[in-house]
């Protein structure tokens, strides 16, 4: 497992609240909070500085927060952004034991070129972007990664088809499909157009016939 250590400091009780969040965040700094181990959550701060050492979009990621009280081991388990900006305001960190298993979700890559999509035209769909699986920390797979580049048209790639790392278990239905190489859509736009084209001339010739009738009812009154 690669050790990521990121610098973390407590929070004041005047750095707690919206008021003290904002003016955390003018400083340069992202309020957090880690919680669990059956110990009370922590507020605390980081620099912005320190998120640039890691993937804040993958849960999986296991952490020591180090501050001059010790380290503690984390994983991330939600990150708030702002609406516009997409900047991170709050993050939730989870405090783990290296000795106790736990259930994280791994993502799951895309690997070669099908040739139901290169060879003929298919699609290819990413049905399932990631895997829930339970193991120990220390255990947590970086990612699946899916080679496709056996798959024809109508073929599938299922969770059972996963190759696993020792210890690791999955947790989801083993039937569940990743991926698939689908028909080529083409084919049903043409036949889209076909039939609009069919339907048109029919409704052509329906208005010729209500206007071939509202002219013989005219002719009929005079």
């Amino acid at each position: 497992m690669e050790e990521i250590e990121l610098s973390f400091q407590r929070r004041e009780e005047n750095e707690i609240g919206k008021q003290g969040v904002r003016k955390l965040r003018r400083g340069g700094f992202i309020p957090a909070i880690i919680y669990g181990a059956g110990e009370k959550s922590v507020a605390i701060k980081l620099d912005k500085k320190e998120l640039k050492k890691i993937d804040i979009s993958r849960e999986s990621v296991v952490l020591n927060l180090v501050s001059e009280k010790g380290k503690k081991t984390v994983l991330i388990k939600e990150v708030q952004h702002h609406p516009v900006s997409n900047e991170v305001l709050h993050i939730d960190f989870e405090h783990i034991s290296l000795r106790q298993k736990i259930r994280v979700n791994v993502p799951v890559a895309i690997k070669g070129e099908a040739p139901g999509v290169k060879v003929d035209g298919g699609v290819l769909e990413h049905l399932l972007w990631e895997v829930e699986v339970e193991c120990l920390p220390t255990n947590i797979p970086e990612k699946f990664e899916v080679d496709v580049s056996g798959l024809k048209i109508g073929d599938f790639v299922y969770i059972r088809d996963l190759s696993l790392p020792s210890g690791v278990k999955i947790m989801q239905d083993p039937e569940t499909a990743i991926v698939t190489v689908a028909p080529p859509r083409k084919e049903e736009v043409k036949e889209e157009v076909v039939e609009e084209a069919k339907e048109e001339p029919e409704l052509i010739r329906k208005e010729k016939k209500e206007e071939e009738v509202v002219e013989e009812t005219k002719e009929e009154k005079e």
